[in-house]
């Protein structure tokens, strides 16, 4: 009896690891404003372990990942992505990540904002 249940715990626990999804999908909001903040919000993601896909929409600060559950997660992508300079809805960028985003890319300060919008 002592070996069906133990036998039955394996499977269980067998089971429950391999149903996280090899293809998951999410979307996140990111800031940014444009062309370079899109390439670069692309490649930092891409660059994470277990991030298939990621596009970033400029206008409406959407990105669309598929990744593996298995190999990441949504805080290591959103960690990814605060290193080089942008904010997403959980983790916002260091000061010196930000700083390091060219002029164009401040998507913090207000006269960026003005000139996107216009």
């Amino acid at each position: 009896m002592k070996k069906l249940v133990l036998l039955g715990l394996f499977l269980f626990i067998g089971v429950a690891l391999t149903a996280q999804n090899k293809n998951a999908k999410a979307i996140i909001e990111v800031n940014g404003v444009c062309l370079m903040c899109k390439d670069r919000i692309e490649k930092a993601c891409i660059k994470t372990k277990g991030v298939k896909s990621a596009v970033w929409d400029v206008n409406s600060h959407e990105l669309s990942l598929i990744y593996n559950e298995q190999k990441t997660d949504l805080t290591v992508i959103q960690e990814s992505i605060a290193a080089v300079g942008h904010d997403t809805q959980e983790i916002i960028a260091t000061d010196e990540a930000y700083a390091s985003l060219h002029p164009c890319c401040k998507y913090r300060d207000q006269e960026v904002k003005d000139d996107y919008e216009n």
